[in-house]
């Protein structure tokens, strides 16, 4: 991918569906009529963001019709990250309005296009980050395809709007490659931010070949943060949370963390300088990025995957040169490893801590991501747009 396309998609980036697939299963062409308009294009309701405020209200909006390798996705739960907050806000550049957020979705297939096998009407199906585009991605990660279109705020020109639109509404339309089975064992709520959180941790975690006793570190525990811990900690690594959250240390310690080190004082991390054989960053803000990578063993490895605004990140070369740290940086997971991770998660009962709100709610949780109050995933239910 080139340069000019990384910088692009920078700036862009218990269940109620019984009786609905009941529906569905003995009349999908019913049910799918029902929700199309003129030219088949499909009648979406959600919250968008209409500027930079961060403030979202209700917008009626119309969906590309089902083509041929898409599925339709009624969504039951969808769940707020804190990269939905930096783009609607223009942190990560200007964007077009309006716009609706969310790439953490999960709900009960309606429709299918006539190429279609992966998925059949009535099942259950989640959506990430990506929506459709790369149809050579034979690295299976399809994140860093040049014709890849992320789920929001991304051009897209079959879309009605110009752009793809999120997962804080009612249905979605996607390709078939980019949607995931979600297993009968997990319900849709805790499902919901695995789509996001999960993989963008999963992926980098499983990547270190952590073992039992491998000492993890995590910074930032939030909604990917928390995941981080319980991931790191299902591999039997001994888990240490560094956050500067005073409220947050008997939930963290509950999960299973061995230490909590609340750094109120970045001066508090001197004392566990080189101690760590890897760290993984959730910090959506500017930090002292050096400060935190010293406490990584010489020649250990600290990955970055929280986006600040600006996707910048500052640091002092020569004290990085001087900790020896291998320093990298993870975005999402490409298709398969998301349908892996899902898997795993529900396996190993790596779940998300969750509290569920209405739609009417959206702009408070914002609020409260912003000021570290979410503990740790909002999930929105679907059925209040």
């Amino acid at each position: 991918m080139s340069e000019d396309i990384n910088q692009t998609r920078r700036k862009a980036m218990k269940a109620t569906g019984a009786v609905g697939v009941g529906m569905m299963l003995s009349n999908p062409v019913n049910v799918l009529a029902s929700q199309s308009g003129a030219e088949g294009k499909i009648q979406s309701r959600g919250y968008a963001a209409f500027d930079t405020s961060g403030k979202l209200a209700p917008w009626k909006f119309e969906r590309r019709p089902v083509g041929d390798n898409d599925v339709l996705i009624d969504i039951k739960y969808a769940s707020i990250c804190h990269s939905d907050i930096h783009q609607e806000k223009g942190h990560w550049g200007p964007q077009q309005y309006p716009q609706v957020p969310g790439h953490e979705m999960v709900g009960i297939v309606a429709a299918v296009g006539k190429n279609v096998t992966k998925f059949k009407v009535g099942d259950r199906a989640g959506v990430g980050c990506m929506v459709g585009g790369c149809h050579d991605c034979n690295t299976n990660e399809e994140q860093y395809g040049a014709d890849t279109i992320f789920t929001y705020g991304y051009p897209d020109k079959r879309s009605p709007t110009g752009i793809s639109q999120g997962g804080y509404s009612n249905n979605i339309v996607v390709e078939d490659h980019y949607a995931v089975h979600v297993p009968e064992g997990v319900s849709f709520e805790e499902a919901a931010p695995l789509m996001c959180a999960g993989i963008t941790t999963y992926s980098p975690l499983m990547r270190a070949d952590l073992k039992p006793g491998t000492k993890v570190g995590v910074a930032g525990i939030g909604g990917l943060g928390h995941m981080a811990v319980k991931i790191a900690l299902s591999k039997g690594a001994e888990v240490y949370a560094f956050t500067t959250s005073p409220s947050k240390v008997k939930d963290i310690l509950a999960f299973g963390a061995k230490e909590v080190i609340v750094v109120d004082d970045i001066s508090k991390l001197g004392k566990y300088r080189g101690q760590m054989d890897y760290m993984i960053s959730t910090i959506p803000y500017g930090f002292d990025v050096v400060a935190y990578a010293a406490v990584v063993k010489p020649y250990g490895t600290f990955t970055q995957v929280g986006m600040p605004e600006k996707f910048e990140v500052t640091m002092n070369a020569l004290s990085l040169a001087a900790s020896r740290v291998n320093f990298n940086s993870s975005l999402i997971g490409g298709m398969q490893e998301t349908q892996e991770m899902v898997n795993y998660c529900v396996e190993h009962n790596v779940l998300p801590k969750i509290e569920m709100i209405s739609a009417k709610q959206i702009n408070d949780a914002w609020e409260n991501v912003v000021n570290k109050k979410a503990r740790y995933r909002y999930v929105i239910d679907a059925s209040t747009f």
